[in-house]
């Protein structure tokens, strides 16, 4: 469905307007682990049932980020499980575990997250059978040198590349101030291009900053990469969405970018919150004659866009 909304024209990515709930899905709860902060969600369907796997935070500790699990029949109304499915436990994520993104592949599940010490944010992973029990694998790079290895976050592509030197492998984009390209034989070990394969552009919405979204999708007209990027705007740094097309043949060829953001901060609970100007998507899913796109607002609530 997505190359019916999603078109390559001249170098330009092009998209329809998109719509949002003027309100947010899901907002802190009034006690446990989730009571300060809910955002950055990654979603995925199994049966007639959405599965939302969302950060959030406490407001009784200084944790940056548990996992919780939520529910749904139509994508809108989440049935949440009371208690975190993701908790932080080694030292290379003591301070947080953050910002899912999930896959599956064959009948395992693959999940990307950022495992936070308090001083690096690492892009780490974990694997499930049921999506409530999971097996962490660390994080997925030992050294990083062109960040500090400060890797944070990664869209990986659920298939396996035909052709080019990638013929076999699968690919992942990730990185937060510039954007990457790793590859693997098992989604488990990966190794990285050096040169960033997307970077901020002067003068536009992502002059600051860009950053994996959801997960991947091939298409026939190339690998769409839905990005989180920050940027200024009117004197204030404002994070907005856009889309970036690469060559199904070769993942680090840029054949396409959106010149104007899909998505950008309107409603208050966007413009006010934890930190403020933030949309931010992580989970994309298609239900029921739509694509929803679901983003964290403001890092305080989770918001849902979608195309028809």
């Amino acid at each position: 469905m997505i190359e019916e909304i999603i078109k390559v024209q001249d170098g330009k990515a092009i998209a329809p307007p998109i719509k949002k709930l003027p309100f947010p899905i899901l907002s802190p709860s009034r006690e446990g682990f989730d009571s300060k902060n809910v955002y950055n969600a990654a979603v995925i369907k199994e049966r007639d049932a959405i599965v939302m796997l969302y950060r959030a935070e406490s407001k009784d500790d200084d944790i940056t980020g548990r996992i919780g699990l939520a529910l749904s029949k139509d994508g809108v109304e989440f049935l949440r499980h009371p208690e975190p499915i993701i908790e932080p436990e080694y030292e290379y994520e003591k301070k947080g575990v953050e910002d899912p993104r999930v896959v599956k592949v064959g009948d395992t599940y693959y999940m990307t997250y950022t495992g936070y010490d308090g001083k690096t944010a690492k892009l780490c992973l974990a694997t499930s059978k049921n999506l409530v029990t999971w097996k962490k694998h660390g994080p997925i790079f030992d050294e990083f040198p062109q960040t500090n290895d400060w890797t944070k976050s990664g869209a990986i592509l659920p298939l396996k590349m035909k052709k080019s030197e990638f013929k076999g492998k699968y690919i992942m984009y990730f990185g937060d101030s510039n954007i990457w390209l790793a590859h693997s034989k098992d989604l488990i070990h990966w190794e990285y291009v050096e040169e960033p394969v997307l970077r901020p552009r002067k003068g536009n919405f992502d002059s600051i900053l860009v950053e994996p979204g959801p997960p991947t999708i091939m298409t026939d007209f190339g690998i769409v990469l839905i990005y989180n990027s920050a940027g200024m705007d009117e004197g204030v740094r404002k994070y907005k969405v856009g889309i970036a097309v690469f060559d199904k043949e070769n993942p680090t060829k840029l054949i396409a970018r959106t010149q104007e953001p899909i998505l950008e901060p309107t409603y208050e609970w966007e413009i006010n919150g934890w930190v403020d100007n933030v949309v931010f998507v992580e989970g994309l899913v298609e239900h029921e004659g739509r694509i929803y796109l679901y983003y964290g607002g403001a890092d305080r609530y989770i918001g849902l866009a979608y195309w028809e």
